[in-house]
């Protein structure tokens, strides 16, 4: 099991937010802290939005921030509404193509795989992703109050 870029970028824009809830981020300041394409991550900032799971502020102190606690956001809820589809392998599909479909288990044996992964992420909150807040904060470049995040050079 993959998920995209888009669902990596959706946890990647909650943990930043969650490490940083005294105060609203922009997605400037996200996508160069990690050093990821603004344009991406606007589109994914969109969803997270429409999703509820962040708001968006307007004017200019406006900026992001987390629309519920961290301990209230599961990351089995999160990937199921931005990954747009979960077919592992064809036979997922409307119509398979397989010879082999009408009499294959594999396509129980994957589906029990899918869930089983599903459950464990279930299993866990953005808080439980964001429980070392200095060690990531270490790793990843945040202004102090009222000061502007330096961009990377390279």
């Amino acid at each position: 099991m993959r998920l995209t870029t888009y669902t990596d970028y959706g946890l990647r824009v909650l943990m930043y937010l969650a490490l940083n809830r005294d105060r609203p981020v922009t997605v400037r300041e996200i996508a160069e802290s990690y050093d990821v394409s603004r344009f991406h991550l606007m589109k994914v900032v969109q969803q997270l939005t429409n999703e509820s799971f962040i708001e968006a502020l307007r004017g200019r102190s406006g900026g992001l921030r987390l629309a519920m606690k961290p301990e209230d956001i599961v990351i089995g809820d999160i990937v199921r509404r931005m990954e747009d589809e979960f077919k592992i392998v064809e036979c997922f599909g409307d119509k398979p193509l397989c010879v082999i479909s009408p009499a294959c288990r594999l396509k129980g044996v994957l589906n029990e795989a899918l869930n089983a992964f599903l459950n464990v992420l279930d299993s866990y909150t953005l808080k439980d992703l964001c429980a070392h807040p200095h060690a990531l904060a270490v790793l990843l470049p945040m202004p102090q109050k009222n000061t502007k995040i330096k961009r990377r050079k390279g």
